[in-house]
C-alpha cells in the first residue's frame, strides 16, 4: 500500500477547475508520473460563485451541484488515466479535496462544506477515493485548514534550513519549517493571495486573471486603500487562523472604494496587499526564514513574485520548482499523499497548525469496486 500510485484531485478557492495529478510514492520523493487540468464549464463556475456568497442555499440546487462535481471529478480522473495510459487497477486510492463553498470554522458550531461527492468519484472510476478531509479535523477542535503543511513538512523540511514554504492560491497560506526538528511545524492562511487579483481582472478586463501581474503592473498603488485594506482584523489575528471567500471577496474590497479609483491602481494595490501581508506575517511568524519556496498559480505572477521578493529581501525567494516539484502541482500532491497518510492509518493534519486537541487520520474512505472491471 505504502508503495502504490495514488492520484489528487485539488480544486481552490479560484474556482476554475480541477487539478489531477497522478503520484508515485515508491522513493523517498514523490514522483509526478502525469498530470491533467479539467476545467469548470463557465455555467457551472458562475453557480459555484453564487453559492460561495450566497446567504441562503436551496438544497436541492446544492445536492445537484455536489453530484454534479463529482462527475466532473471523476471525468477528469478517466482523462488522467487514458493520456498516461494508466490502468485503473494500478492506482491505491484518489485523494479528492473537494471545492469548498463554505468555511466558518470559529463559533458555537464550526463547519467546513466542500461539494464533489466522493461516491460518484468511486463508482465511476473504480478506484478507492478517500475525501471529507477538512472535518475531522473541526471535530478535534481545529479549524480544517490549512492541512498541506504537513505534506510541505514530509517533503521540503531540511536539518540546514529555516524555510517557508508560501502558497500563492486563491487565498495565500504559509508554512514555517524549522531546521531545528524540535521546534513543531506551524502554518496559517495569511489572506488573499490570487482571489481578489482574479476576481477585479475578470470584471474590468473580462480576463480570468492578470496574466503575469501586467496590468497590475502598469498601475500605482493607492496608499490610502492599502491602508484600509491592511486595517481588517485578520491580518493582525493570531494563527492557527484560516479563512475563505466568505471573508475576503470583491464586496470586502468595494466596502473600502471610494468609487473614484482608477480599476488598474486597484489592481496594484490589491496585488501590493498579497505582498505585504504575505511578507508581514512571515516577519511576525518566521522572521528567522533562510529562504521561501512559493507554489501555487501566483507563482507565476512575475509581478507578484517580484514585489514579495522585494518586502522578503535579503531571503532568497524561489518556486518549489528548484526542489523538484512544480508549484502548480504540490496542493494536489498532497491530497495524493493525505489520501496515503489515511490508507495506512496515519495522522494527516498537525494540531500546531490547525489548532487541533491532537493528531487524527483525516477523511472518510470510499471504496472502489469489488471486481477488477473498472
Amino acid at each position: 500500500m505504502a508503495d502504490a500510485r495514488y492520484i489528487g484531485l485539488m480544486s481552490g478557492t479560484s474556482l476554475d477547475g480541477v487539478d489531477a495529478l497522478l503520484v508515485d510514492f515508491t522513493a523517498a520523493q514523490p514522483r509526478a508520473i502525469a498530470s491533467h487540468y479539467h476545467p469548470y464549464p463557465a455555467e457551472l463556475r458562475s453557480e459555484l460563485l453564487t453559492l460561495c456568497h450566497a446567504s441562503h442555499i436551496e438544497l436541492h440546487r446544492l445536492a445537484q451541484l455536489d453530484v454534479m462535481l463529482g462527475e466532473l471529478y471523476a471525468a477528469a480522473v478517466r482523462e488522467l488515466l487514458n493520456t498516461s495510459r494508466t490502468d485503473a487497477n494500478t492506482v491505491a486510492a484518489i485523494g479528492s479535496h473537494g471545492q469548498t463553498v463554505r468555511h466558518h470554522p470559529a463559533g458555537p458550531h464550526p463547519y467546513t462544506l466542500q461539494l464533489g461527492d466522493p461516491n460518484i468519484i468511486a463508482e465511476r472510476t473504480g478506484i478507492t477515493t478517500v475525501a471529507d478531509f477538512r472535518r475531522r479535523d473541526i471535530a478535534a477542535g481545529g479549524q480544517g485548514a490549512p492541512l498541506v503543511p504537513a505534506f510541505h513538512a514530509a517533503l521540503f523540511r531540511h536539518a540546514g534550513r529555516n524555510r517557508v514554504i508560501l502558497n500563492l492560491g486563491g487565498m495565500a497560506n504559509i508554512t514555517v519549517l524549522p531546521r531545528d526538528t524540535a521546534i513543531p511545524v506551524t502554518g496559517f492562511d495569511t489572506g488573499p493571495g490570487n482571489v481578489l487579483l482574479d476576481g477585479w481582472a475578470a470584471r474590468h478586463r473580462g480576463t480570468p486573471y492578470d496574466a503575469g501581474g501586467a496590468w497590475a503592473a502598469g498601475g500605482s498603488v493607492l496608499p490610502a486603500l492599502l491602508r484600509r485594506l491592511l486595517a481588517d482584523p485578520y491580518f493582525t489575528a493570531p494563527p492557527p487562523k484560516s479563512t475563505g471567500r466568505e471573508r475576503f471577496h470583491l464586496e470586502w474590497l468595494e466596502a473600502q472604494l471610494e468609487g473614484t479609483e482608477d480599476p488598474q491602481d486597484v489592481q496594484a494595490t490589491l496585488l501590493e496587499l498579497t505582498a505585504r501581508s504575505v511578507a508581514q506575517a512571515i516577519a511576525d511568524h518566521a522572521a528567522n526564514a533562510d529562504e521561501i519556496l512559493v507554489c501555487g498559480g501566483g507563482a507565476g505572477n512575475g509581478a507578484l513574485m517580484q514585489r514579495i521578493g522585494f518586502h522578503l529581501a535579503p531571503r532568497a525567494v524561489h518556486s518549489t520548482l528548484h526542489h523538484g516539484v512544480e508549484p502548480q502541482a504540490v496542493e494536489a500532491m498532497a491530497f495524493a499523499w493525505l489520501a496515503r497518510q489515511t490508507l495506512c492509518g496515519e495522522a494527516g493534519n498537525l494540531p500546531a497548525v490547525t489548532g487541533a486537541r491532537h493528531p487524527v487520520v483525516l477523511g472518510g474512505i470510499y471504496r472502489g469496486r469489488l471486481n477488477a472491471d473498472r
